[in-house]
């Protein structure tokens, strides 16, 4: 018996791909800024002098780099709520991806903090930078712009693993995909369908860290360096 294709019943449901689209989106935006954040400062004091902050930030990572999302984000949403600290589904989610993400944006970041050479503080230091002065401009900024591509491939595949959460009850894409799958049981086209958006949502992923890329490190367009 031939398998009849019926892509127009799926694509019928098009406002349940967009909000999931938006919802990915959205989860992804958030969870890459405070990513960014956290694993800067992560680094920062996994590089530092300080020994117990060294040390806390080493379990951190290693917790967070030897678990699956999936029991992360189960543990923030169904662990905490028995414990009787609730949070709504997408908020708990968010926070899943932030502190996995963190994890990995340490690891990388403080690759490009261990590149920076000892001479180049001294001499910041001999010219009065301060310490934050210091480590903004002399240490992170560049540190950034060193591994700035390993950050690109890492937030994307933070947007492609998004699609994990949708196991936690949150309807970005792949959870939207499950409900017309529902609905329409047409499991090979539907996920045709939101293959071919991830790869689009990748490729606009990749595009949007490009142009931040020339704007924040113009030194690297001028060099001929791929971002």
């Amino acid at each position: 018996m031939a398998y009849q294709f019926d892509f127009q019943a799926v694509l019928e449901h098009w406002p349940l791909l967009l909000q999931g689209v938006l919802v990915t989106l959205q989860i992804t935006a958030v969870s890459t800024v405070l990513g960014i954040i956290l694993g800067s400062i992560c680094a920062g004091l996994r590089t530092s002098h300080v020994r117990w902050a060294r040390a806390v930030v080493t379990v951190y990572v290693e917790i967070i780099r030897n678990t699956p999302l999936l029991i992360q984000a189960y543990f923030l949403i169904f662990g905490l709520a028995s414990m009787g600290v609730r949070m709504p589904f997408i908020l708990g989610a968010t926070i899943a991806l932030t502190v996995n993400v963190g994890a990995y944006t340490t690891e990388i970041v403080r690759a490009g903090i261990q590149s920076i050479k000892r001479g180049q503080i001294e001499a910041a230091e001999c010219l009065g930078l301060s310490r934050f002065q210091t480590y903004l401009h002399v240490i992170i900024r560049p540190a950034l712009e060193r591994v700035y591509p390993a950050l690109t491939s890492q937030y994307v595949l933070l947007m492609l693993f998004s699609s994990i959460v949708s196991a936690v009850g949150v309807d970005e894409l792949f959870g939207m995909a499950n409900r017309i799958q529902s609905a329409t049981f047409r499991n090979f086209e539907i996920f045709v369908v939101i293959g071919v958006i991830y790869v689009l949502l990748a490729a606009l992923v990749r595009l949007f860290f490009w142009g931040l890329g020339q704007l924040m490190f113009p030194r690297r367009s001028k060099l001929g360096t791929p971002l």
